[in-house]
């Protein structure tokens, strides 16, 4: 057992990150395709499992604020992506790619979910990846719902045209292609600077991640593996599943655009735009962590599309 750590990362009014509590989790190792998963489990075991799954350049302790305000009434499970915080770093980037990044996905919810459904809930690059697992018809009845925060579907993006605000937004998706110079970057300094920036850009205090660096420099290889591949041949992906897509207004790295088409492509859905910066999981965790509850709610009521989603 462990005890749930200090979260990361924030936006908005500067807040204080949450305070350490008395709270413990059970930390599981699961073998993904040969990479060792570190997965953090609390709440009831005869509860609804649901999965977090975090971003880049995060790690599971992003969750930390969400997960006090959830596993009272769920089996909240995060793991560290194939990488970051306690997990272990594939060397070659073939296995970052989405379909291996989608396996590591199902291998964490057999583990602890067995063949229960589970709701899903991530952020950025988090939510990026889980598109891959949630527009696979495989997965159509394991999957109860999908909450996504800031991660837009690759394949959905490079079906639209971007525009031109999103594309001076993402300048950093070509800087992280650079060879050596992102590395060198977050080496001298950035990965340090990272609680700093987060305070002057996202306007919460948070304690650095002891893993920090390493999650910076691993976690480039997810854009490495990926951007340039889906922008060349995206696919049509679709789904059944139940999904929230939470639009923060005021997120420096995704415009409210890149989703605004997204409703060809999915079955029932909400899409929400809330006055939040991209961190907005641990800056608003009570708030976004009380809507995802209101819309698994929503989504297991057996009406029509139309049915309003409580505010």
């Amino acid at each position: 057992m462990r005890t749930l750590r200090d979260a990361p990362g924030g936006g908005g009014r500067e807040r204080e990150a949450p305070v350490r509590d008395a709270r413990t989790i059970e930390r599981l190792d699961v073998d993904s395709d040969g990479v060792r998963l570190a997965v953090y489990v609390s709440g009831p075991r005869d509860a609804p499992p649901m999965i977090l799954v975090h971003g880049y350049p995060d790690s599971a302790r992003v969750w930390d604020g969400m997960r006090r305000e959830l596993d009272t009434r769920y089996r909240v499970i995060a793991y560290d992506v194939r990488g970051s915080g306690a997990s272990a770093a594939p060397r070659a980037r073939a296995d970052y790619r989405l379909a291996q990044l989608a396996g590591d996905l199902l291998v964490v919810a057999d583990a602890t979910c067995g063949a229960q459904p589970f709701h899903l809930v991530a952020h950025d690059w988090g939510s990026i990846q889980c598109w891959e697992a949630v527009t696979d018809p495989a997965n159509a009845a394991r999957i109860a719902s999908y909450t996504s925060i800031s991660g837009p579907c690759l394949d959905h993006v490079f079906r639209v045209r971007m525009s031109l605000a999103q594309s001076l937004r993402s300048w950093y998706i070509a800087f992280f292609h650079l060879p050596l110079v992102p590395q060198l970057v977050w080496r001298l300094g950035g990965a340090a600077l990272w609680p700093w920036w987060l305070r002057r850009t996202e306007g919460v205090r948070a304690q650095r991640d002891p893993d920090q660096l390493r999650n910076c420099i691993n976690g480039l290889q997810l854009y490495r593996a990926n951007f340039i591949a889906r922008a060349r041949s995206p696919r049509e992906r679709r789904t059944t599943v139940p999904v929230q897509i939470i639009v923060p207004r005021f997120d420096r790295y995704v415009t409210p655009a890149l989703t605004a088409d997204v409703a060809q492509w999915l079955g029932r859905h909400r899409r929400k735009i809330v006055d939040a910066p991209h961190w907005t999981v641990v800056r608003d965790a009570p708030l976004i962590a009380a809507r995802v509850q209101r819309f698994i709610a929503w989504a297991k009521r057996e009406e029509a599309p139309s049915a309003p989603l409580e505010q």
